[in-house]
């Protein structure tokens, strides 16, 4: 079987440590993790946005999975939201974990079908991946 590919959809400016978290995990070799830090200066809104949404469209399109972490501030994430959406429309196998259990869900997740980790360890979001 390959190895699932995982593109990270994240709330750069609150979350980035949670995504080193899962690249420092990758050095096992159970996941290719992928993830995209374009659009942390850019609004969604912005025409300078179409370039950064063409690139992050084909890691996501390249990806097996879509991991989402869903920090405090994750549900107000205009490019986190934009990213679910664009994963459901490729169809991508969809695994959540958030980081605190009271966490807001951001809509896209919400009855789609996400595998979701219980806690933020390796052994939870491998299992959901694995699940998904």
């Amino acid at each position: 079987m390959h190895q699932p590919r995982i593109f990270i959809s994240y709330d750069y400016d609150n979350d980035k440590h949670y995504k080193n978290l899962l690249l420092a995990w990758d050095e096992n070799n159970e996941f290719d993790f992928a993830f995209s830090d374009q659009s942390a200066d850019v609004s969604i809104q912005s025409t300078n946005a179409d370039a950064i949404k063409r690139a992050i469209s084909a890691k996501i399109n390249s990806a097996t999975h879509f991991l989402c972490i869903v920090g405090a501030n994750t549900s107000q994430s205009g490019w986190v939201a934009w990213e679910i959406d664009k994963a459901k429309d490729l169809e991508k196998k969809l695994v959540a974990v958030k980081t605190a259990s009271g966490n807001t869900t951001p809509s896209g997740l919400r009855n789609a079908g996400a595998s979701w980790a219980m806690s933020f360890t390796f052994d939870a979001i491998k299992k959901a991946i694995d699940g998904a």
